[in-house]
């Protein structure tokens, strides 16, 4: 299975963050279902042409997370995740994303009336398309 990662090396984000958040987002989705296999860690790595480690370091903290799970010998799997958990995922990442764009206006000497407004007026133009 080849996932949909792109990786930006304009990013600030490590490779192995940006991994890990896409693959986040894929399980929280619903892209990606409990019992779904995942590229093994040589295959992804030669797939995103990052190194070995740094795929490695993205399945271990997505393990950690319980997001995955793998069994010797077999693969790497979507764990059954609860829609609870996939809810918080999905928060955190609106809420980072967010972020991001808000550090992003302050780079731009943005005040903060000028940020919310520039978000109102993003949001208006979605809800109107």
């Amino acid at each position: 299975m080849k996932l949909p990662i792109k990786l930006s090396k304009q990013s600030r984000e490590p490779f192995y963050h940006q991994i890990e958040q896409q693959i986040k987002a894929l399980i929280a989705s619903g892209q990606l279902l409990a019992g779904d296999s995942l590229p093994s860690i040589r295959s992804l790595s030669n797939d995103l042409e990052v190194s070995v480690i740094t795929t490695r370091r993205a399945y271990q903290n997505l393990e950690y997370q319980e997001l995955i799970h793998t069994s010797q010998g077999k693969g790497t799997f979507v764990s059954d995740v609860h829609q609870s958990l996939k809810d918080e995922v999905q928060k955190d990442m609106v809420y980072q994303a967010v972020k991001q764009a808000i550090q992003t206006a302050k780079q731009h000497n943005y005040t903060e009336e000028e940020i919310r407004d520039t978000f109102l007026e993003a949001l208006s133009k979605e809800e109107n398309l």
